[in-house]
């Protein structure tokens, strides 16, 4: 496609016209008679102004960014994405490549930046294939076309399709997409007009796609409004309540949500399957203003019908409620949802429950809940861990601080620098060297940075709990490694060793430390 195609192409009545013909694939110009065949049809792009909003031009994946594929389809993407609509069958036949259907769809799926010489490379593989192209194949270039913003000749495959009866919802789905993601609502909701007019359905599930993609583009209102129409002669289900909440819930839209909540009850009552729709409700609310207060409180309303969210739903509360340490309507949750195996926590939505009850002071229960983790499939992680040991360190708990360090290094996880400094301190105030030690031990394997203050630290408390030979040991240590021993800590020693008549130990070690 040339840059004047291009140009030419972001207008909808100036696409150029691929007329597809299952017998006879030369491109043919327009003619009245197809105009007139377009006018009877009824089809969407016709006499539309263009879109007053411009979009980012679309970025679409190809085949450089595509790793592992086979020679043949990456010597044939390539030719696509270089060749200029005119010349590219020619090029194609050079090759001598044999063409599986497989093949095709994969090309396709590596072509929507190169829209012209895609469709030629797919008549070309035609030929081969005795005209034999995949439903797949077909809807992808239905779809590279509606994507490219070529309606025009996007129309004409599917009247091609439609002719080898292999038009689907799956077309159509694409159409819609394209429309909305272009922001022509009215052409995509004109084209579910139009469906029965090529063989598909339009039934509750094609209505269902098409409120999808408007919903998924952000235009849940457009959604709404045509849903008011439609349900006069298509009765809307579960999925397309859940659908327009869904997209509610993108748009943070409470007030909306509350209001068609209320109406999904009124039409289809209450559906404990119906999941999707409770998830998606009571996520907007937790969004919300006063979303905590709100979205719990509808959730009880629910449980009283026996009607739950997903876990999603579970985990987004959870951790507004961490936020806000609001302990309360977390434990309210969790006892609706996963006393009642309504659903399985995971493990970030246990640490976030440890968490609420550490800062509750509630060791017991947080205790308790990292050792049911695995019970339900859950384990505890390096979070886990480091929330318990802050927690038990920051409370004086050395000896449950000592044992969840244990545990920890045990099972290959590391102590985060921070606790590690807090619990080598807490170690050094509560009287236990052999721990502090321990960590001390753990932070040189683990960290490479940062090491001076906490290994200065550690000397100078070893030398106030009477144990000087540890003391000069790590010291020596801290010289050796190139880490900074302070001229203070060196003059603490020095009293103890003086003391201790040991002044010759003194010496050795100043002569290292001024070597160094």
């Amino acid at each position: 496609m040339t840059e004047h195609d291009r140009k030419r192409s972001r207008h909808p009545s100036r696409s150029p016209s691929y007329k597809y013909d299952s017998h006879n694939r030369k491109r043919r110009s327009r003619s009245p008679s197809n105009s007139h065949h377009r006018r009877r049809s009824k089809s969407p792009e016709r006499n539309q102004p263009p879109p007053l909003l411009v979009r980012k031009p679309a970025t679409f994946s190809s085949y450089a960014d595509t790793p592992e594929l086979s020679p043949k389809v990456k010597i044939l993407c390539q030719i696509v994405s270089t060749t200029d609509a005119g010349s590219v069958e020619g090029v194609l036949d050079d090759t001598g490549i044999r063409v599986s259907q497989g093949d095709v769809e994969d090309v396709l799926k590596l072509s929507y930046g190169s829209p012209g010489p895609a469709v030629k490379f797919f008549r070309w593989s035609g030929h081969q294939l005795v005209d034999k192209h995949s439903p797949y194949a077909w809807n992808l270039v239905v779809d590279m076309l509606g994507k490219n913003g070529l309606y025009d000749a996007m129309w004409d495959a599917i009247k091609s399709m439609k002719a080898e009866a292999l038009v689907s919802l799956a077309t159509f789905a694409s159409v819609f997409s394209s429309y909305v993601t272009a922001d022509r609502v009215k052409e995509a909701i004109m084209t579910f007009e139009v469906m029965n007019q090529y063989g598909v359905s339009r039934n509750i599930v094609a209505l269902n796609s098409l409120l999808s993609a408007i919903c998924r583009d952000g235009k849940t209102a457009d959604a709404v409004d045509f849903l008011r129409i439609a349900k006069d002669k298509i009765s809307p289900d579960a999925d397309t309540y859940a659908i327009l909440l869904e997209g509610l819930e993108n748009e943070r839209d409470a007030f909306a949500a509350k209001k068609f909540f209320n109406e999904m009850v009124t039409e289809i009552g209450w559906d404990p399957r119906n999941v999707p729709a409770y998830n998606s409700y009571l996520s907007t609310l937790l969004k919300g203003p006063d979303g905590r207060r709100e979205a719990v409180r509808a959730f009880e309303s629910l449980c009283d019908k026996r009607c739950f969210p997903g876990t999603s739903f579970l985990k987004a509360a959870l951790d507004e409620c961490l936020k806000c340490d609001d302990s309360k309507r977390a434990i309210i949750l969790w006892e609706e949802m996963v006393g009642r195996n309504v659903c399985t926590p995971d493990t970030n939505m246990y640490n976030s429950m440890i968490s609420l009850h550490c800062q509750n002071n509630n060791s017991e229960m947080a205790r308790r809940l990292m050792d049911e983790m695995v019970f339900n499939g859950a384990f505890p992680d390096s979070q886990t861990y480091n929330i318990l040991l802050r927690f038990f360190i920051n409370a004086k708990k050395l000896q449950d601080a000592t044992m969840i360090f244990t545990e920890m290094v045990k099972n290959e996880f590391i102590p985060s620098q921070s606790n590690c400094i807090a619990a080598l301190k807490t170690s050094i105030d509560l009287g236990d060297p052999y721990v502090a030690i321990k960590i001390w031990k753990c932070m040189l394997e683990n960290y490479d940075s940062e090491l001076e203050e906490t290994g200065n630290m550690l000397i100078v408390g070893l030398r106030d709990l009477n144990k000087i030979p540890e003391a000069v040991k790590y010291a020596e240590a801290l010289i050796e490694r190139g880490i900074k021993l302070n001229s203070s800590t060196l003059s603490k020693l020095k009293q103890s060793l003086v003391k201790q008549r040991k002044a010759v130990v003194y010496d050795e070690l100043l002569k290292k430390w001024k070597t160094r």
